[in-house]
């Protein structure tokens, strides 16, 4: 009898605890080998930053901005090493031409809505040339990226402005990032539940570099859930394809950020590897769906500089390949992490004409992962 109440209590806290924190570490599911950094977002990565703008208006807007900036000096007089990979490529991700041309970012990073590009461009394009040093620039390359939350959100209405986007920018800041039902999202959905900001970092140990990576997402797709490994959708029976009426179409927006010296070829190598990371959540890329990764590398030595007084060769400091693989398997545990982090700080939402999307049942996936020995 004593045994049961003790029972009893544990599941009552664990429960409460459910309901009370937001991430998945804080219920003892340790995804991967490698260490997290010290806030396990992308802002361990020394010098980037986060800015977030939420809307939530009335019945029907559940929408906002999610920005990025990579260091807060003057990013286009000091632009940073970056590669684009693209996973599928049903959606609009602006600029990532020229990043794949010239092999780095000149702007902050502006996630939103599909119907809003728009107004991130202008955002950025404002808030660029507003800067000191800028006064002469001509030519800005906007790096925006998107998904539909058009299920929850009055997209048509195109409610983010430029003075939004400028907010995001402007508020960014360094420390733990705030997840879930913010920013770009607010009226995103995962799975089938509840999706929004996610974010995740890992630390390298001082042997292969000390370097770290981290992650920020922006979830919004659908597949067979999996949280470390197990089948948490099909066992909760909330998984695509499950009847003839439901899809798995949607969108993720990867970002990872490095202090490594690497250069844009193997900034792409880890670009690619955050797909994997998807993957093993049970994402599948689905046709209608929009996948795109963005990386880049803050080691200030290999930073490129806007103008040159006269003709110089380019001296850079970068890992060789060999060095590379530690780097691959943190991009591809903080992305499965971050995607995780996103559901379980999401809350249930009732937007558009009145549709609810669930919050992932936490005290059920916990007892799931109980029973497959995932945490203690």
């Amino acid at each position: 009898m004593y045994a049961k109440l003790i029972l009893s209590c544990l599941l009552l806290m664990t429960i409460m605890q459910a309901k009370a924190q937001h991430r998945a570490r804080d219920f003892g599911i340790e995804i991967g080998v490698m260490n997290t950094g010290h806030y396990n977002s992308i802002t361990d990565v020394e010098g980037v930053k986060v800015g977030q703008v939420t809307k939530i208006i009335g019945d029907n807007i559940r929408t906002g901005v999610t920005a990025i900036l990579p260091h807060e000096g003057n990013l286009f007089q000091e632009k940073v090493p970056a590669a684009v990979f693209v996973g599928n490529g049903f959606g609009k991700l602006a600029g990532s031409t020229q990043i794949e041309e010239l092999g780095n970012l000149e702007s902050p990073i502006v996630l939103t809505n599909t119907l809003n590009v728009a107004s991130g461009i202008q955002g950025i394009i404002t808030y660029t040339l507003s800067q000191a040093g800028n006064e002469t620039v001509q030519s800005v390359n906007a790096v925006v990226g998107e998904t539909n939350d058009g299920y929850l959100n009055d997209i048509r209405g195109q409610h983010v402005s430029i003075e939004d986007v400028i907010a995001a920018i402007q508020n960014a800041k360094s420390g733990l990032v705030e997840e879930g039902n913010v920013g770009a999202g607010t009226g995103t959905v995962s799975f089938g539940y509840k999706g929004g900001i996610g974010s995740s970092s890992r630390k390298l140990p001082s042997t292969l570099g000390g370097y770290t990576v981290g992650v920020l997402v922006q979830s919004n797709f659908g597949g067979v859930l999996q949280i470390d490994g197990v089948p948490v959708g099909k066992l909760l029976g909330q998984y695509s394809f499950k009847n003839q009426l439901e899809s798995a179409d949607g969108s993720c927006m990867i970002i990872v950020a490095t202090d490594a010296p690497v250069d844009e070829r193997n900034l792409k190598r880890m670009a690619q590897r955050a797909m994997m990371g998807l993957a093993k959540t049970g994402g599948i890329a689905s046709n209608g769906s929009g996948d795109y990764v963005i990386a880049f590398s803050t080691y200030k030595k290999n930073q490129i500089k806007h103008h040159e007084e006269s003709l110089r060769l380019e001296q850079r400091t970068l890992l060789r390949n060999d060095d590379m693989s530690p780097l691959f398997l943190a991009t591809i545990e903080a992305t499965e992490e971050a995607i995780i982090n996103s559901l379980f700080a999401a809350k249930a939402m009732t937007g558009k004409e009145g549709r609810t999307v669930q919050e992932l049942p936490v005290a059920e996936v916990l007892q799931i992962m109980k029973n497959h020995n995932r945490i203690p």
